[in-house]
């Protein structure tokens, strides 16, 4: 198979078509599915020297690696600047895989409090269950971190922007401190997107991605990936994911593929709506709070301009209590109801009584999780159409 590798200094959006693909004798245009489980050898010496060390285009069963996932492993490498990856079974895979391949009983990770629930349950839950220390900082909170990751650490981990407060973290900061402390950054990415990272640029060792989210974009399949050094992925990371079954299927691989075609052109319009919407939203004033990067009200709007270059996809706002937040949803007619997010169609969710239920109210008390707030990931619908539904939707 011809394995063609594209320079860095073609841009990620023609890198997001181009990079990394496998072409079979056939000369597909498309990339091709192989859907198989397994390889065939053509000796007992073959199959033999394989399984002692494969090359690049040498493959024993899909849930090693597999033709069509190792062009999706390829390209968001590229994209993200690492010098390799593994695609898992969806998001969490790869967060609880990165963190899991990588921690022992006895060693420490540090991390940001404001998470996706099912990250703190893999910290709070799962980690500390088998004998991993966990510590947990303000984010933003540069005094913490230092403090924190002092004692020794063997992880730092956060989530660039986060889930669903929309906070920043300082990566180039963090990322100083920890390596100073000899822990690796890993950084779950998802909000910031690889349209608009520089995750590793600024100091991130290992980052993570629900590719489900604006690589699929479209609804359509779940899927991972962990991106890092060939060190990291292949004798840390790969061990781990192979021997638990957490790859990624060759369908889906393909599918996401597809999805970074036209990822750049889906992100970029997304992120422009999702601004328009929050600043709609800080000049109507019925909410109490509007939560987005992009805004000049958001704490962390510098850093978020300096480090990502954008506000992302996806706004949070306070409608007060939720009565209203429930009556605002129930009132909306374009934009959709689900837990999602990264999607073609508009996505609104009430954080405190879907994602973060399971939370002790104090403990989404810290994170800002009010029983008024509402998040909300734009989608691909005209932007004037998702002023008029959510605006309408207000009075309700």
């Amino acid at each position: 198979m011809d394995d063609q590798r594209h320079p860095p200094s073609l841009s990620r959006r023609t890198r997001a078509v181009h990079a990394g693909i496998r072409r079979s004798q056939f000369g597909e245009v498309s990339e091709a599915i192989f859907l198989t489980q397994g390889f065939a050898y053509d000796s007992a010496e073959a199959a033999e020297a394989r399984f002692l060390e494969a090359g690049p285009d040498e493959f024993i069963y899909a849930r090693y690696g597999n033709p069509t996932t190792a062009m999706l492993e390829s390209r968001m490498a590229s994209l993200e600047g690492t010098e390799d990856a593994f695609a898992t079974a969806s998001g969490m895979a790869a967060v609880s895989g990165a963190l899991m391949s990588m921690l022992r009983a006895g060693d420490r990770v540090v991390s940001s409090r404001a998470l996706f629930g099912s990250c703190l349950y893999v910290l709070e839950e799962v980690l500390r269950r088998f004998g991993v220390e966990v510590a947990f900082v303000d984010g933003t909170s540069l005094d913490q971190w230092r403090e924190a990751l002092a004692p020794g650490a063997k992880a730092a981990f956060f989530e660039t922007v986060s889930n669903p407060t929309l906070e920043v973290i300082d990566i180039a900061a963090v990322a100083s401190l920890a390596h100073a402390a000899g822990a690796l950054v890993v950084a779950d990415n998802v909000f910031a997107t690889p349209v608009f990272s520089r995750a590793v640029e600024q100091g991130a060792d290992v980052v993570v991605y629900s590719t489900t989210k604006h690589v699929d974009g479209q609804g359509r399949a779940l899927g991972g990936i962990v991106l890092g050094t060939r060190q990291f992925v292949r004798k840390t990371l790969e061990p781990y994911m192979k021997h638990t079954g957490g790859a990624m299927s060759p369908f889906t691989s393909w599918i996401m593929l597809k999805g970074l075609e036209t990822m750049d052109l889906r992100v970029r319009a997304q992120a422009a709506s999702a601004l328009a919407l929050a600043q709609a939203l800080e000049a109507d004033g019925r909410a109490r709070r509007v939560l987005y990067p992009g805004l000049s009200s958001h704490p962390q709007h510098a850093l978020a301009m300096a480090q990502i270059g954008s506000g992302g996809t996806v706004l949070s706002f306070d409608l007060g209590s939720r009565e209203r937040a429930f009556a605002f949803l129930d009132a909306l007619r374009l934009v959709t109801i689900s837990n999602n997010l990264g999607d073609a169609k508009s996505i609104v969710t009430h954080p405190a009584s879907t994602t973060h239920q399971r939370l002790p109210q104090a403990q989404r008390d810290a994170l800002g999780i009010t029983p008024g707030l509402v998040r909300l990931s734009c989608g691909l619908e005209e932007t004037d159409d998702l002023l008029a539904d959510v605006l309408g939707a207000l009075p309700a």
